[in-house]
């Protein structure tokens, strides 16, 4: 796990961002942290810390998820544990999906796909930017259970604690709260 200063730098970099993506909200921006070679380093170190050596793949969610997942895939690689990645799509966005799992948001709902790239001795680990409602987390581990493969876990850059995502999302790792 990265050290509480190497953790306040990248924590440092988000940008807030008012009235977006609604009067009265204030969006929590990571994207100078990814821009940014030391924190995105040590954002995907933290998510990795507690899920060392159990996991097959990571299943990044469109579309933030995906670089975290790359970068994360690549620390595995360094460390002689490689690490596959599965791309966690939005609909419509895959040729041909192997499974898809619709769900609820607050304004109506979603769904997201994925390939068929897993077998049922993989072991995955998700990961996204943010957990809000927690409806995508929930639908992405129910999207895994159909592709036949275990979550094992789930890691978020940041959490928004008062949506209390957590509930429906299940256990988490955050690495910062808003």
């Amino acid at each position: 796990m990265p050290g509480v200063q190497a953790l306040d730098h990248a924590r440092s970099l988000f940008d807030t961002v008012p009235d977006f993506p609604q009067q009265g909200v204030s969006f929590q921006d990571i994207t100078p942290v990814l821009a940014d070679p030391t924190g995105l380093r040590t954002i995907a170190e933290g998510l990795l810390a507690p899920f060392a050596g159990r996991f097959t793949h990571i299943a990044g969610i469109e579309s933030r998820g995906f670089l975290l997942a790359g970068v994360m895939a690549g620390l595995c690689a360094e460390r002689g544990r490689p690490a596959g990645v599965l791309t966690v799509r939005k609909e419509g966005k895959l040729p041909a999906p192997a499974a898809r799992v619709q769900y609820s948001l607050e304004y109506g709902t979603a769904a997201i796909e994925a390939p068929d790239v897993l077998t049922p001795e993989d072991r995955v680990l998700i990961v996204d930017d943010v957990l809000a409602t927690g409806g995508t987390i929930a639908a992405c581990r129910q999207l895994i259970a159909e592709l036949g493969a275990q979550s094992i876990g789930v890691g978020v850059v940041m959490q928004v604690d008062a949506l209390r995502g957590h509930e429906i999302a299940g256990d988490v790792h955050t690495l910062f709260h808003c």
